[in-house]
């Protein structure tokens, strides 16, 4: 099984976006918490969390083909790599495009912390702290209501990810937010708010 390190340089080859690697660190950060709660191999989430989207920005599939561009050239380049069919099973199955069922609890959970990550994110930036250390539950539910705000955000991808974990829709999005929290400062979402505080 490939590193952490190797992981992440494989990401920074093919991802030159500071946003799309922050975002790849906060879906790692869900994911990660969520194999911690789960008594599962933290290691093998971390590393299928931190590379769901590493081919993204080099073939970005506008078209949604299920076997041409992302995330079928990423899993290309995984297998030739040594990564487990794990790994690469959950990430072809992230995007429903590739006609993959998500079976695993891998997969459920990398679905349901991708969308959700981008969007918390989102609504960190928009604080007058520009922090998730002060975001609340109650203002994210507000903002997936207003239809404007981060257009790009699949509402129904964010609600049926809860729904595949079997959590509240509340309650996957506190945790997710606790574990960004962690990761605040590689996440760029400390904002203004003292490292005291945090």
């Amino acid at each position: 099984m490939p590193t952490r390190d190797e992981a992440w340089k494989l990401l920074c080859e093919y991802t030159q976006s500071e946003n799309l690697r922050k975002h790849a660190l906060a879906v790692e950060a869900c994911v990660r918490a969520y194999a911690r709660k789960n008594g599962a191999d933290e290691q093998l989430w971390s590393l299928t969390a931190l590379l769901h989207d590493f081919d993204y920005e080099r073939w970005p599939n506008d078209a949604h083909s299920p076997d041409q561009e992302h995330p079928a050239e990423g899993a290309k380049i995984l297998r030739e790599r040594g990564y487990p069919e794990e790994v690469i099973r959950a990430i072809l199955s992230h995007a429903d495009y590739t006609g993959i069922p998500r079976l695993s609890a891998l997969e459920h959970t990398l679905f349901a912390c991708d969308e959700l990550a981008g969007f918390l994110t989102a609504c960190s930036y928009v604080r007058p702290s520009k922090s998730i250390l002060d975001l609340e539950v109650s203002s994210v539910l507000k903002r997936l209501k207003d239809k404007a705000f981060a257009r790009g955000v699949s509402r129904e991808d964010v609600r049926r990810g809860a729904e595949e974990l079997g959590l509240p829709l509340e309650e996957h999005i506190a945790f997710c937010i606790a574990a960004m929290r962690e990761a605040a400062d590689s996440l760029g979402l400390r904002g203004t708010i003292a490292a005291s505080a945090g």
